[in-house]
């Protein structure tokens, strides 16, 4: 089961763009013994309409174009369902089980996600109930879904 990132906006060259592909390439390197990932992530211009809610109806547009292939897309959100490491890892291998052959994770820009997006997909996931910055939202979904290849292929990394 592959698994996609799809963010508004661009993280500059530096620690977080090394770190987001130091866990994808871990989740790549590891997961193929279990039938997960790779990890792509995808990003996206931000919108430069003119109000909140136009910018959030458009960048919705472009995540939801971004990850049409996914067969389960989850929105990041702060209003979504939490999960501890453990729990995060068996929905990830219920839905590897599923015979789903791809998974997209959307990161809405500054506006959050718009409407569009929240009427598509009923899924929403939240990393915390801080407001984190968007570049380390991402760093922790791809260290969390590489901890979660770790839980089910049974390497040591994890330790609960």
């Amino acid at each position: 089961m592959r698994f996609t990132i799809a963010a508004v906006g661009r993280l500059k060259d530096g620690p977080d763009r090394t770190l987001i592909e130091r866990y994808a390439n871990l989740l790549s390197g590891l997961g193929r013994s279990c039938g997960l990932g790779p990890l792509q992530i995808v990003e996206l211009p931000e919108s430069r309409a003119s109000t909140a809610a136009l910018r959030g109806t458009d960048e919705a547009g472009r995540l939801l174009s971004a990850s049409a292939s996914a067969d389960r897309r989850i929105l990041l959100d702060e209003d979504g369902r939490s999960y501890s490491s453990e729990r995060f890892a068996e929905m990830i291998g219920r839905h590897r089980d599923d015979g789903i052959r791809e998974m997209a994770f959307l990161i809405g820009g500054a506006d959050g996600h718009g409407e569009q997006a929240k009427r598509v997909i009923a899924d929403s996931l939240s990393l915390s109930p801080f407001t984190l910055p968007h570049g380390l939202a991402r760093i922790v979904l791809a260290e969390q879904l590489y901890r979660a290849v770790t839980i089910l292929s049974g390497h040591p990394y994890h330790r609960s």
